[in-house]
Formats: C-alpha cells, structure tokens, sequence
C-alpha cells in the first residue's frame, strides 16, 4: 500500500460508522494494523475514547453528538492533511453529522458503513449496553434511539455476514482502489 501517504503526502479519513456492536473499533484496528504493516502511517480515532478526552461534558442529545462529530472531524481533517491515514470508529447516527464530517475533511473522504443487524449486535454486546438498554438504565442507538441509515456511503460491509479479516480486506480493497 505504497503511494501518496506511505511516508508523508496526503492522507485520508475514512469515516467507520455503524450501530454499537457492529464492529466499527475492531474492524479499525484491524485495517490500521495492516496499513502500518505496509508502512502507511495512520490513527484510529475511536468515537468512545475521543468522547472521554475531548467531551467529556457532552450527554446523548442530537446536539451533543452532532457537536461531538464536529470536533472528530476537525481532528481527523488535521491528522489527514498531514500525510495520516486515519480511520474514525464512531456511532455518528444522523446523516447531518455524516455530511458535515465529510464538508470537514473534502475529498480525502470514505464513509464506510458497517450494516449488521440489531440481533446480531446484541449477541456480540461485550459491554452489557444492550442489556442496560432493556433494564432502562440507557437509550442505544437503533433501537430506542435513531440510527438514520446512511444516504450514500462509498463502502457498505454487512459485517454480520463475513469474519473480521474478510471485513477488513474489503475495507482496504476500496482504500486502495479510491487511492488512499
């Protein structure tokens, strides 16, 4: 995975969302693990731990996590425009946020969407938020909070249907074919 970015040059952002337990994290570090392999230098900017740094103050509402996507975006733009490749594992429900995100960076911009059914979340839910969820101690998102399904994202994985690895070389399959 040579070319622009391998050792400087441009970066890129490739936007990682999906519903919690999709598989937005480990299919991030997953392909940065590769791409540093191939000696690109890249970040993964996940949306749980970047909330915990940088906005620590923000709830759940559609304006704290809209306003949350805006500071990641402006991190990953900054990151991008210095030769990193850099991959954003977040949530990002609404399709304003998504667009804005996009507006941010410019064309050195994927959206990859990690399409997995609820159910299947709901078996892999290692942080107990699901079952949270049907005690009432929180709202997840899509199921009783929105997840506006992506208008047209460059990428779609169904990550419910095929293993880490496979999800993840497909991931860098379109990198490489979009150039980055």
């Amino acid at each position: 995975m040579g070319g622009p970015g391998a050792t400087g040059g441009e970066g890129f952002v490739a936007w990682i969302e999906g519903i919690p337990c999709a598989g937005k994290t480990t299919l991030s570090r997953a392909v940065a693990e590769r791409l540093r392999a191939a000696g690109r230098k890249v970040e993964v900017l996940d949306g749980d731990e970047m909330r915990k740094m940088f906005s620590p103050e923000l709830g759940y509402s559609r304006k704290d996590r809209e306003f949350h996507a805006r500071r990641v975006s402006y991190v990953a733009r900054m990151l991008a425009r210095n030769g990193v490749g850099v991959l954003v594992a977040m949530i990002t429900p609404y399709e304003t946020s998504r667009q804005a995100a996009r507006s941010t960076v410019g064309e050195r911009f994927d959206e990859v969407w990690l399409k997995c059914p609820v159910e299947v979340c709901q078996q892999r839910d290692t942080k107990g938020i699901y079952q949270r969820s049907r005690t009432g101690g929180t709202k997840i998102t899509g199921v009783d909070d929105p997840f506006e399904e992506p208008l047209a994202p460059e990428l779609v994985v169904d990550t419910s249907r095929d293993p880490v690895a496979t999800s993840a070389q497909r991931i860098l399959d379109h990198l490489a074919a979009r150039g980055f």
